[in-house]
């Protein structure tokens, strides 16, 4: 990696899930001139990007990750000239703006799909994956979508069947037919030329399937819960010829200066490191900037096995591959949810602290928790498609409004408006307004922490080395630069003596989970409190 660090790596990514986070117009969904009311209120949580969930045209049949057009706004969101003012109102407050970009499949009212779906000779049919049905008239192969069901869906006009790994209605393109790739990389460029700072690639390890469409094998460790996952996926997940796609794509972004690419991708550490791609002799690889790392939001939050988890990322990594770390977002359940809101300060402690770029999820800085959505308000496909299973796949719970007061409907929405997702219960006494206030809020330790992380190159670019403590429950490390810090966070519920003479002998706290607790320690007999957390600035 060359010397100088770039803002994607030292800085913290917040994604905004824009339906929820300020309506402006009362139509009871946010939208992109609410975003922008709302940026004096981002710029004080010290976070470097925003990304925004998609924004395009879309009927929405998955909430915009079925994209009708690529080049436009949905009047849902505003208008283009909305988008633009609120991407110099961005950059003016030196922050950047990363956009949502879907390119495995479209909508099924893209023009290019019509087109498709017209006429077996149509010149845009092989565009998408079409295929006689089986000699039993069935789907073509076995492929599962991840919404339930098969991945395939009948057109009675042309008597093919098309793919689609998720809703019907989000037809996957062909990326071996000649025309399509260039066609998504001038979408790009056209986002790129506007001044946009980067895109998250939406299932980008999924855009290349099988040439032959070979049925998928059964997975024998399937726990007979979500049918997805009865089949091993090796057919339609990082199949030969993803990776030369993807340097394609990072090609474009390296005509522009500090543009950057984060992909989504579920996958073990061995094979998610492979989509960073090759290095270079200038310390810079020919894929993804980032491949996100998952892998906390699916480990058991036990201090050891999160310990063994990170050490493991740590390990995987190539030489010059910056790492990255997501701990929620709009498919994972709520983090103070998953963890309990007594770890949450914990849990937010270690994403801020690791080495690597973190990225937040709205409303988790004021300890937003899952919000419980009666049946006939839930809107989520997955849940929408599989009632049976809403409560384990839907995703319903963790797009709620954003809770800025206390006043009707959490200063989403003007009272009397009918929110598009239910808001939380408790947003009266857990909101923007009231943490505002409160000097020890979760809110004012988010910021306290974000602003410690970005002032230290320890914290934000520093090594990372974990340490032994012999506590069960504790996992601590160390991050060095300049200055020397040590982070300790208590996973449980008892208090702990700690020796940690071995590291130093005594260090000031720089921040404490409950905001309060400051001064010096002595580590050879350092008491840690349940539920605590701790960065303490080494003295020696």
């Amino acid at each position: 990696m060359a010397n100088s660090h770039l803002w994607w790596q030292t800085g913290t990514i917040y994604q905004i899930y824009p339906r929820s986070f300020q309506d402006s117009n009362g139509d009871g969904i946010g939208d992109l001139a609410g975003i922008n009311q709302r940026l004096d209120y981002l710029h004080s949580l010290n976070v470097e990007a925003v990304w925004l969930s998609p924004i395009y045209p879309s009927p929405m049949h998955d909430f915009g990750y079925d994209v009708a057009d690529y080049v436009d706004i949905n009047p849902m969101f505003g208008t283009m000239a909305d988008f633009d003012d609120l991407l110099a109102s961005l950059h003016q407050r030196g922050m950047k703006l990363i956009l949502d970009l879907v390119p495995n499949h479209t909508s099924d009212e893209h023009e290019w799909f019509r087109e498709s779906r017209s006429s077996r000779d149509n010149p845009k049919r092989d565009w998408y994956i079409w295929r006689d049905p089986a000699p039993d008239g069935g789907p073509p192969n076995n492929w599962l979508s991840f919404f339930g069901g098969p991945a395939w869906t009948f057109d009675e006009h042309t008597g093919q069947y098309y793919l689609h790994q998720f809703v019907t209605q989000q037809p996957e393109l062909n990326y071996r037919h000649p025309d399509v790739l260039p066609t998504m990389l001038k979408n790009m460029r056209f986002w790129l030329d506007k001044g946009v700072d980067g895109f998250r690639v939406d299932v980008i390890w999924l855009m290349m399937k099988d040439e032959l469409l070979r049925d998928e094998p059964p997975n024998p460790d399937w726990d007979g819960v979500v049918p997805h996952n009865s089949l091993r996926h090796i057919y339609t997940q990082g199949v030969s010829g993803i990776h030369d796609l993807i340097r394609q794509m990072r090609a474009v972004l390296d005509e522009y200066d500090e543009r950057m690419m984060v992909g989504e991708i579920y996958l073990p550490n061995e094979e998610l490191v492979t989509y960073y791609g090759r290095f270079h002799p200038n310390g810079a690889n020919d894929e993804c900037h980032m491949p996100f790392n998952f892998q906390l939001i699916n480990t058991p939050w036990d201090a050891q096995t999160v310990r063994r988890a990170v050490d493991a990322y740590e390990a995987a990594l190539p030489d010059n591959a910056w790492p990255n770390w997501v701990l929620g977002n709009h498919d994972q359940h709520r983090l103070a949810t998953r963890v309990g809101p007594a770890q949450a300060r914990v849990v937010t402690m270690l994403l801020l602290t690791l080495r690597g770029t973190p990225t937040c999820y709205y409303g988790d800085e004021i300890g937003m928790e899952n919000v419980p959505i009666p049946p006939e308000f839930v809107q989520d496909p997955p849940a929408v498609l599989q009632p049976e299973l809403a409560h384990l796949i839907g995703r319903d719970p963790e797009r709620t409004p954003m809770q800025w007061d206390a006043s009707p409907n959490a200063g989403f929405a003007p009272d009397g408006v009918v929110t598009w997702l239910p808001v939380a219960a408790d947003y009266a006494r857990r909101n923007v307004a009231q943490q505002e206030s409160d000097p020890v809020s979760m809110l004012n330790f988010f910021r306290a922490l974000t602003k410690l992380r970005q002032a230290e190159p320890a914290l934000n670019r520093g090594v990372y080395t974990a340490v032994n403590t012999g506590v069960e429950d504790i996992f601590a490390y160390r991050r060095t630069a300049n200055a020397d810090f040590l982070v300790i966070l208590n996973f449980g519920g008892g208090t702990n003596t700690l020796n940690l003479a071995h590291v130093a002998k005594r260090a000031e706290i720089a921040i404490a989970t409950d905001m309060t607790r400051s001064g010096s320690v002595d580590l050879s007999n350092m008491t840690i409190y349940p539920n605590e957390g701790l960065v303490l600035r080494l003295t020696h």
